[in-house]
Parts: structure tokens; sequence; C-alpha cells
């Protein structure tokens, strides 16, 4: 490919000259490659351009003069750069198929999830981009990022467009947005979940993080957000695009443009009457939790935009069981019930918990930590949220990667001084299930936070050791049915 089709703006001497890829990666530079020099949290890809013109590198593309003549070219962002070219590389395959994107800090799966099953339900060749898996119809890719990194992510889109996909489902990460991972793709709709505190390691302040958010509605033609949020209420008054908003009533007062109230909860399934453009509609659906309600709607409000009709939605909510890792139910055989969810901020922890108690008979246990390597703050808030709404709080390990475990778990127990609830510390995750499974009662509900989707743990040195809490619940029902039968 010449240069010179890749990006007219580029204007360099070299514009005719025949390329045979572009990166960013001085490990997959080659020779007639584009390298272009990205500044990371731990390198500077700047430092490397004259080592990838030694290499065979046709040109650099940077964000200031190094002194390399016309090998060169000195762009404003190389990240916003490079989201371009990898587009033009890959023939822009985001100018063939229609966007539905999905941002916010919970919720983000199980909205782009449900709205993606409406729209394959509806008869839609759909594919999926988010934290549990990538989707080009029926065939599954794992998914390294939530929203890949920039050659990857188009070079997705290319295969999605050759599979013949006509739109795709996406969750909008906030990195993917502020690092211009998604370059030039255009959303048809994008719909905001609500932000509360996560990823403060990375953008430093909430304001930084709800401006990374923002950057979506920036490149859509319609915006869907919740007006539950203290963040989206902010949101809906900035943008200036066809926006609606959405939610569940709370108090008498509230009044959006697609809303659910009457909501009924239980571990089994959840009822409730959604109010939809003048349109009262009773509808059931088989997830259960108030957050789970929330996302329905949002779904519904984003399947509507794109044509899917009521009935094909409301069938879907019928029949669909939620997303792995979401508020999942775990069978055991035993007298209560487990859930795997994966709530790992404040809010989603508290969500979750308040959602379940409102359907538990007996206690609430909860179990969860939090990972190490990233936002600190977070791990006493967590520990509140949870001393407000479980019965009995299991403090273990999530994902503790460099930190040593206990360390972080002292960090979460200083959010339970003063708190009346009952706790115990367990490091190791599978022994500290069982123990929370061990006390569990008739009608009790064990919530497994933290891991949701994922099968392994990181330990130290990025270590992924295999850990599926589905096996783990299966081993330590074993051991409470060998105990039960011993006694």
């Amino acid at each position: 490919m010449k240069l010179y089709t890749l990006l007219e703006t580029l204007q360099t001497p070299l514009a005719d000259r025949e390329i045979t890829g572009l990166t960013d990666n001085t490990c997959k530079l080659e020779a007639g490659m584009i390298f272009v020099c990205i500044r990371g949290a731990k390198f500077d890809g700047h430092e490397a351009a004259e080592a990838m013109l030694e290499k065979g590198a046709v040109l650099v593309i940077t964000e200031r003069d190094l002194g390399l003549g016309d090998r060169q070219i000195v762009v404003g962002n190389t990240r916003a750069v490079y989201g371009d070219l990898c587009a033009a590389w890959y023939g822009h395959p985001e100018r063939k198929m229609r966007f539905i994107g999905v941002t916010g800090t919970n919720g983000k799966t199980t909205t782009a999830t449900l709205i993606k099953e409406m729209l394959k339900k509806a008869g839609k060749k759909v594919g999926l981009i988010g934290t549990v898996q990538y989707e080009i119809g029926d065939r599954i890719l794992p998914s390294p990022n939530t929203t890949p990194l920039t050659d990857a992510y188009f070079s997705l889109l290319n295969d999605m467009a050759e599979a013949g996909t006509e739109i795709v489902v996406m969750e909008v990460s906030s990195f993917g947005l502020e690092q211009h991972r998604i370059g030039p793709t255009h959303f048809e709709t994008a719909v905001f979940t609500n932000l509360t505190q996560d990823h403060l390691d990375v953008h430093g302040t909430m304001e930084n993080y709800y401006l990374a958010k923002r950057m979506l509605f920036d490149i859509c033609d319609t915006a869907v957000i919740c007006g539950n949020d203290d963040y989206g209420r902010r949101l809906y008054s900035e943008i200036t695009c066809e926006k609606y908003t959405y939610g569940i009533r709370q108090k008498p007062e509230d009044s959006f443009d697609i809303m659910a109230d009457g909501v009924s909860l239980s571990t089994e399934g959840t009822k409730f009457t959604l109010h939809l453009h003048g349109e009262t509609l009773p509808l059931s659906m088989r997830m259960t939790g108030m957050f789970n309600v929330s996302n329905a709607v949002a779904a519904i409000a984003a399947g509507r935009k794109a044509g899917v009709p009521m009935n094909v939605m409301t069938e879907l909510l019928l029949d669909y069981n939620g997303v792995r890792g979401r508020c999942e139910v775990i069978p055991t055989a035993l007298d209560f019930t487990v859930i795997c969810d994966y709530a790992h901020t404040p809010d989603a922890l508290e969500k979750t918990l308040a959602s379940l108690r409102e359907c538990t008979v007996g206690r609430l246990i909860a179990v969860f930590g939090c990972g190490g390597n990233r936002d600190a703050a977070k791990r006493p808030k967590m520990a509140r949220a949870a001393a407000e709404y479980a019965d009995f709080v299991m403090v273990t390990s999530d994902n503790p990667r460099d930190e040593d475990p206990l360390a972080i778990i002292q960090d979460i127990l200083a959010g339970l001084k003063d708190c009346d609830v009952p706790y115990q510390t367990e490091p190791d995750r599978a022994e500290a299930i069982y123990l929370a499974m061990r006390q569990a009662k008739t009608g009790d509900v064990v919530v497994l936070a933290g891991k949701g989707h994922e099968d392994y743990q990181i330990i130290a040195g990025g270590v992924h050791l295999h850990m599926d809490e589905r096996e783990l619940v299966a081993d330590a029902a074993k051991r409470i049915f060998s105990e039960n039968a011993a006694n």
C-alpha cells in the first residue's frame, strides 16, 4: 500500500513509498512499516524512534521534532493519528457497519449483551466487543481488553465486516476513549449507565474519569442516559445530540423518557412495569437485582432506537438467564443460594447487595476482596458497602497481583472499624468460599463478589492461576455434603 493512501494530511516526500504495515509496538516492527511513537505510562515510543528507523521503518510519526528530517512526521496527537491510520489500513471497516456503544462504570457488560441478544433475536447479524468476550455472529473470541488496542480493534472490525456483520455492540471503556483506540468510529447510539469511583489510579480524579467517558457522546447521533445517576444528569445537560433519559422511579417526582417502577425482586427473577413514550407494559425477566432492571431498561431504549420490535425484546427478557458472572446463580443442590457477581467497585457492591437484601429470606453473606496494583482508596469503601447490607462478611483475596494479599486485606478492614457486622478474613479465596458456604443455612444467600466471569487469579509477576468460582463452589459443596454425611 502507498503511504499517501493512508492519510492524505500526512505531507512527506516519502508519500509514494510502499509500506508493509504500521505499529506502535517496537517488538512488532518489521522492515517497510510505519512506527508510531506513543507515550505510555512506562515507555515513551519516541525514545525508540531512531532505532526503529535503523530496524527498517519507512518513517516514524512523532509528537515532537526528533531531528530525523523527512523520515519523521510531527503531529499533535500520535494516538489519534494511529487510530486514523489503522482504520485506513484495514479499509475503514468502521464505515461498513452500524455501532451501538455502552459506557459507564457498572452495567456495561449486561447492557451491551442484552442489546446484542435483542438484535440477534430480531434477525440481525451482530458483533459484540466487551469485557467477557468478543463475538462475530456465533464465533467466540477471547477478550484481552474491554476495548481492544487500536490495531487489534480495526483487525477485529475488518473480520466482522467480512463476516457480514450489520451492527456492532460494544462496551467502550474510558481507556479506549482516552487513548483513541477506536479511531474514527462513529456511533448510532451511545448508552451511559453510571459513573462511580474506579480507575483513579489511572485517571487521577473523578473529573478526568468523567471527561474520558464523555468523549463517546461527541461521536454519537443519539444518547441514552441514566437519569438516576448524578453524572448522567450532568452529561444530559452538556451534550447537544438527540438524547433520552432512562431509569427507575425512586421518588414520586422522578420522570424519565423510559422508566421502570413497581419492581418486585426474587432470586428466581424480577417483575416491573415499564413506561415508554406513553405506553405502560408489565414485564418479567429471569435476571434479578435492581441494577439489572436499570440495565434492561437501557437495553430496551437502545434496542427500540435500533428498530427492534418491543415484543422481541420482552420475549428475550423472559428467556434470558443473564451474563456469566453477573448476578449468576451457581447451582449447588444445597438449601441456600450462591451468587457470583463481578461487583468490584464500592457502588457495584452496594447495588448488588442492596438488591439481594430485598429478596433474601435468611442471612446475606458477602465474600469479597480487592485487586492489587489498583486504586487502594476504594478498599475501605468496599468494606463499608458490604457492612451496610450483609449479615456476615468474609474478606479474602481478589487479584493481588504484586501486592501482599494480607496488606490488601488490612486496607479493607479499615472500613469495618466501628461496624457491627461480624466478619472473618481468609486470604485463600477457595477456602474463604468454603467457610462462607459452610455456615450458610436454609434461605441464606452467599454472594461471591469481584471475580465474576474471570476464571483466573492474577498473582505476583502477572502470573495467571486457574481459578473458576463455579469449580470452587462445586468443591466446597462436595466437602459440605461429605461432612454432613459423616455427622
